[in-house]
């Protein structure tokens, strides 16, 4: 168990993931909470993280800095989000473990197993077989990181796991026309598309890939739950295990925004891995399971939108 005092460090604090983690962890009673900007201090400067670590020592690490995108964004910077994930990981994971950091928590992602992995995907799938393409350079970088934890902990007696959340959406995503992924992408066009009065939509894609959503507070729960009750060498998926197809998505969206015109699609633009559900089955048995349905949390990631001045720039 963290101790209610333990000095606590979140890494990526102003993305989705880390300020959720952030307030969680207040939630639950934790304040002594370590943050730096990438201003402040550039995780992929392995000089900046030796003296941040150096001079902080922090006891416990939620490591949920990563460079991130959808499709678009992955396939067209490859080399940029291999290089940039790998490096910043790496100091991150071997500075904590100079600096005797009790327990660190590393943040996957669900591509890390491969393009056909048996469905669900149980954490016993990961590296049987070759991965989805047009995330491959990202997923190499992650299962890097997690692996660095395992040796880790099996070389040197260190108590550090890894996560892996399905897809993720809610408060203080991106919501970036081009660099987004596929939930925040959605809201953003169905809601200019109501906005300017449009007779319909075009989405990317057939429409028929299955896909899993997490609200992201939930994700954060169960991080901090982990965080406090499990131990172990092989990730843990985080997910719902629920599953619709994007079509599905797609018109969910829409009514949760109020958009009426026509859905249409193009598939001259790529799907992406067919299904990727994970099994949660490890997840709830440790005894945790998710609380947000779908629609409510699209509800509360619309809200979070129209909150968001910051919304176009991203």
């Amino acid at each position: 168990m963290m101790e209610k005092d333990a000095k606590i460090y979140v890494a990526g604090h102003r993305g989705m993931v880390g300020s959720a983690i952030i307030r969680q962890l207040e939630k639950e009673g934790y304040h002594n909470i370590i943050t730096r900007t990438h201003k402040e201090l550039n995780l992929c400067r392995q000089d900046a993280v030796e003296a941040f670590f150096a001079e902080e020592k922090p006891d416990y690490v939620f490591l949920a800095a990563a460079k991130v995108g959808g499709i678009m964004a992955n396939s067209g910077a490859l080399a940029d989000f291999m290089y940039d994930n790998m490096v910043l990981e790496m100091n991150v994971i071997h500075e904590a473990w100079k600096n005797g950091c009790k327990k660190l928590m590393f943040l996957g992602s669900s591509c890390i197993y491969p393009r056909m992995a048996p469905q669900p995907m149980p954490e016993s799938c990961l590296l049987t077989s070759a991965l989805e393409e047009t995330n491959e350079a990202y997923a190499l970088a992650k299962i890097s990181g997690l692996k660095y934890c395992e040796y880790l902990n099996r070389q040197y007696g260190t108590d550090y796991i890894s996560v892996m959340p399905t897809n993720l959406y809610g408060p203080n995503d991106n919501y970036h026309p081009e660099h987004s992924h596929v939930l925040p992408a959605l809201i953003r066009r169905f809601h200019e598309a109501k906005e300017s009065g449009a007779d319909s939509v075009t989405c990317w894609g057939t429409g028929t890939p299955l896909r899993e959503f997490l609200y992201v507070d939930d994700l954060a729960d169960a991080c901090v739950y982990l965080m406090n009750t499990y131990s172990g060498n092989e990730t843990v998926n985080l997910g719902t295990g629920k599953e619709l197809t994007i079509k599905e998505l797609t018109e969910l969206v829409a009514k949760v925004i109020g958009f009426h015109g026509e859905i249409l699609w193009d598939p001259s633009k790529p799907d992406g891995t067919p299904r990727k559900l994970l099994d949660v089955s490890k997840l709830e048995s440790l005894g945790w399971r998710y609380r947000t349905e779908l629609e409510d949390g699209i509800r509360l990631a619309y809200e979070d939108f129209l909150n968001n001045p910051m919304r176009a720039e991203r």
